[in-house]
């Protein structure tokens, strides 16, 4: 299950694990216009743990998701 929520400055999902009888924590992804953050709860500090992603980051990770095992680097056209 996942929400959606488009706020003022970031559009926010919001991942929420139904699955298996060992739950994992809520995952919090905001889409700002320069970056993503991806947020979630540590269980054993109680604090909430946040990587940021460039947007060159996001579009690697959107590809890789598509390729299989190996080292590569996109092409970006310019202008």
């Amino acid at each position: 299950m996942f929400t959606i929520e488009h706020e003022f400055d970031a559009t926010v999902i919001t991942l929420i694990d139904e699955a298996g009888p060992s739950l994992a924590e809520d995952v919090t992804i905001s889409a700002f216009e320069d970056c993503v953050t991806v947020q979630q709860l540590d269980l054993r500090s109680g604090e909430p743990v946040t990587i940021s992603l460039s947007m060159v980051q996001v579009q690697d990770l959107m590809a890789a998701l598509d390729l299989p095992e190996g080292s590569y680097r996109l092409v970006r056209e310019s202008g």
